[in-house]
């Protein structure tokens, strides 16, 4: 687990709490330990813990094989919906960064910053250097080293489609001076070349789009289930409520239409770096 995803964790959330303990007792009525359970639903007994402390998002297949497993009489199925309304789920980055390893379709929108996934080291060392309350220099070097870390996401997964929009403005904004932001749009020139990585600006000339609320990051999984995950000042939510994820979906797919094609916005990308 990299320390970006773990730092700044909020508690368990009470749904997650009550599907932990509700498998917990199912599991212990079965009389199995969490090291003689984990081989028959095909998880590891740590992830088996977390999901039981509630500091984990219990996948749906896991779900299932537990219901089969325990004989639960379709009560984890039941208070699994419970969970997956809860507006704001435990360990928020934590969960979507495990589901965005393994994602077949990553959809980011931006207003704010260039997205983690397309950030250059000294882009991010800009960002954290003016984060408040600051930053020692040892854990400004770990969330620069965790975020690398995860961009090797772009060169493992060519079959992951990746979608980008940013707006204009971001680029603008010339965080870190003009030699860094000229190196941070050489950077998502080059990450965005392969197939399966699609960038689209937003120009500022567009005024009002459909997501003037923020920041958007969608996510399929190979089980073709979505996930929303939005992030606020001091906390954020990783949204499973289909309803939610739906007007998302729509706000994400307006925010294309709007935003230039990829080749206008590879054109305008390489005249903002040739006027730095």
């Amino acid at each position: 687990m990299s320390i970006e995803q773990a730092t700044n964790e909020p508690e368990p959330s009470d749904s997650l709490k009550a599907f932990g303990a509700a498998h917990k007792a199912f599991r212990k009525r079965a009389g199995y330990t969490q090291e003689q359970y984990a081989p028959l639903v095909g998880y590891q007994p740590a992830t088996i813990a977390s999901i039981e402390q509630g500091r984990r998002f219990p996948p749906r297949a896991f779900v299932e094989r537990a219901e089969k497993v325990l004989d639960a009489f379709g009560v984890l199925r039941e208070v699994y919906k419970h969970a997956t309304r809860e507006k704001g789920l435990a360990s928020w980055f934590r969960q979507w960064a495990e589901l965005e390893a393994q994602a077949i379709s990553l959809y980011t929108f931006e207003n704010r910053l260039v997205p983690g996934l397309l950030q250059t080291e000294a882009y991010g060392r800009a960002i954290f250097s003016e984060r408040v309350p600051m930053l020692s220099d040892s854990e400004i070097e770990a969330q620069i080293t965790a975020r690398l870390a995860r961009q090797s996401l772009l060169r493992e997964r060519p079959n992951t489609a990746f979608s980008f929009v940013i707006e204009e403005h971001v680029i603008l904004r010339q965080t870190g001076g003009p030699e860094s932001m000229r190196e941070q749009i050489e950077h998502i020139l080059e990450a965005t070349e392969p197939r399966n990585v699609e960038i689209q600006m937003l120009p500022m000339s567009r005024g009002a789009h459909a997501s003037m609320d923020g920041p958007i990051r969608l996510l399929e999984t190979p089980d073709t289930e979505w996930f929303a995950y939005c992030e606020g000042q001091e906390n954020s939510q990783f949204i499973t409520d289909a309803k939610k994820i739906s007007a998302l979906h729509m706000r994400y797919g307006k925010l294309r239409s709007q935003a230039l094609t990829p080749e206008d916005s590879r054109s305008l990308l390489e005249r903002m770096r040739g006027a730095l």
